[in-house]
């Protein structure tokens, strides 16, 4: 269990980062907290990093580079196996977590524990099975790993998924019973930020940090050749602008219903 004690109070403040992609994301990720995280002083700062490396997946140098920055959970998604350099540490570093309805004996795991303001955070990644490879029910996934950690009243999922309907389903199917649902991998932000009736927070997508301009992060000429002219094109991120993306969400401190959802989008320019 990683060891993440803060002052006490309260609610507790977490922090999730959209999809950062590239070392245009995790560089601006950087800049970025270094003057937001005094402001808004989260108690848990959660980044998806699975389009860190190039726009896919996630590396030791990339990770490294997020911490340093102040990102203390790495969530994961579909690009979790493009870099192999990650198979040599995510068994060992429990700050990483791969989505939680891969097969059984797959690298990693699929929810992590920490302690924060002397109570346990349970933090789960999830992926969608529309549109992308066919996984294990992820709500048949989630409710395992409640049902394990049914002690936990603070809890976070990361549902990364193609489909909003299904990020919106899980979001139902949760409510009452997770803190938060977090939609991560479509790379645009939506606005659909609410309070569930009983009590979690819901975000179909928290959106993306990384170059503004590109389509999701990558060099537009590419994307848009390869959709004209249907040939392979190897797509590489983008340059220019950057964005950062995040929604800030506060916790009661004894029940873990969500208190407020708030968005935050900053652009370089």
């Amino acid at each position: 269990m990683a060891e993440l004690q803060k002052s006490d109070n309260s609610w507790l403040k977490v922090l999730f980062i959209g999809d950062v992609v590239g070392l245009p994301g995790t560089s601006y990720t950087a800049g970025v907290l270094k003057d937001l995280l005094p402001k808004l002083q989260p108690d848990l700062v959660v980044a998806n990093g699975e389009n860190a490396v190039h726009g896919r997946g996630l590396n030791r140098p990339a990770a490294e580079a997020l911490y340093d920055a102040g990102v203390e959970i790495i969530t994961l998604g579909n690009h979790s196996w493009d870099q192999r350099d990650l198979l040599s540490f995510i068994d060992e570093d429990e700050r990483i977590v791969r989505p939680a309805n891969y097969p059984p004996g797959t690298p990693g795991r699929g929810f992590t524990v920490c302690r924060v303001k002397n109570m346990e955070v349970l933090i789960i990644n999830l992926m969608g099975r529309t549109f992308l490879p066919a996984l294990d029910c992820p709500f048949r996934a989630v409710d395992d790993i409640l049902h394990e950690h049914s002690g936990i009243r603070h809890v976070i999922v990361d549902m990364h998924a193609e489909a909003t309907s299904e990020k919106l389903a899980m979001g139902w199917y949760l409510d009452g019973k997770v803190s938060a649902v977090i939609g991560t991998h479509t790379h645009v932000q939506t606005a659909d930020e609410r309070i569930l009736p009983d009590g979690t927070a819901l975000l179909t997508d928290v959106g993306m940090t990384g170059p503004r301009d590109g389509i999701l992060g990558m060099d537009r000429t590419l994307v848009t050749h390869r959709m004209i002219t249907q040939m392979p094109v190897r797509f590489e991120v983008a340059g220019g602008a950057r964005q950062f993306s995040a929604v800030l969400v506060k916790l009661d401190h004894e029940s873990g219903r969500a208190l407020h959802i708030e968005r935050i989008y900053i652009s370089e320019d």
